[in-house]
């Protein structure tokens, strides 16, 4: 791949600094040399299909037209999200490997395990924080509760399993919390991704699992309906369906909103954080940017590298403290 010429260099500096509104990408592309000048490689630690490998291939389609270099996504799954996340804490910091994944694999996986291959705190840097928009409370079609707490009832007197995305995701965290809040037994049953655990909930193998409006659609009504919503508001796809806190729940998680955090090697240039952030910036206000939140029921957009940096030191410590609260132990 040959880099990026001196027009498109500069149509790709008008457009990222018009995105972002700020005077500091010119200093940022003449910092960043002749960044990028090879693929750039998007590693999701999860299975093609969902929301988090969605993102990355948009984005990666966004890297190439706005910035004239290729980009690709290479889904590297398995224990736990750590194959993928392990893969880019040891790439080089130079902005050709990325990383996307959950926000629970990087702000909770650090107390969750007592040794990691890596260290969060101090291997990976964030980019942006893809926003997950609420999450689907599903429930068997064989399971009579309509409503969270009738939910918690019917798992107090009976056998019931959870799917849950990967081990220490948000619906882990979640379980478990129920469990020690309400005295029930919800065994969690973790999966490489939301599809195959959401087909298991229509099958009946599964009583419930929580995940992204658009898996759970897949299966809504054939097999799986909906008991509640997690986070502060409700889904634009399913305005009927409460919250768990609406519902009276208040269990502090049920009350939180993850995300998929992009995110690069510690040591990366900044003016090459800059840039990546700033693609994300503008490609959130493309159609196409547009039409994948409408169709995961996501009404608000990533932000500024700033900004995310503010969200990343306000949030990650409230995520923390929960998983130590609750202590769960991983390995």
């Amino acid at each position: 791949m040959t880099p990026v010429d001196t027009t498109s260099r500069r149509k790709a500096l008008a457009m990222i600094s018009a995105a972002a509104g700020t005077a500091v990408w010119p200093e940022a592309f003449a910092q960043a040399g002749k960044w990028p000048s090879k693929p750039i490689r998007i590693v999701v630690a999860y299975p093609p299909g969902g929301l988090t490998d969605a993102y990355a291939r948009m984005y990666a389609e966004q890297l190439t037209s706005i910035l004239g270099v290729s980009a690709f996504v290479d889904n590297k799954p398995g224990a736990g999200a750590m194959i993928g996340i392990d893969t880019v804490a040891k790439a080089p910091a130079d902005g050709y490997t990325l990383l996307m994944t959950t926000s629970g694999t990087v702000w909770q996986n650090r107390v969750l395990y007592n040794k990691l291959p890596y260290n969060l705190d101090k291997d990976l840097t964030p980019i942006a924080n893809f926003p997950s928009g609420p999450l689907v409370v599903g429930v068997s079609e064989k399971v009579p509760a309509k409503n969270i707490l009738e939910f918690i009832e019917f798992a107090k007197a009976n056998q019931t399993s959870m799917g849950t995305y990967a081990p220490g995701s948000y619906p882990h965290m979640v379980a478990d919390q129920i469990n020690r809040n309400h005295g029930s037994k919800i065994l969690s049953i973790h999966y490489k991704g939301e599809s195959p655990m959401w087909v298991d909930v229509a099958s009946g193998q599964l009583q419930v699992a929580i995940g992204s409006y658009q898996a759970f659609n897949t299966v809504a009504g054939r097999g799986v309906r909906p008991i509640g919503v997690t986070g502060a508001y409700r889904s634009p796809k399913l305005p009927d369906v409460p919250t768990l806190v609406e519902q009276g729940m208040k269990d502090p998680l049920v009350a939180l909103e993850g995300g998929l955090p992009l995110m690069a090697p510690s040591g990366t240039p900044e003016a090459v954080l800059k840039i990546l952030s700033g693609v994300v910036v503008q490609g959130a206000n493309t159609e196409r940017a547009a039409k994948l939140r409408e169709s995961f029921a996501i009404p608000n957009k990533p932000k500024n590298l700033t900004d995310t940096r503010k969200d990343w030191e306000r949030d990650v410590p409230v995520w923390v403290k929960l998983a130590v609260d609750l202590g769960i132990k991983l390995d």
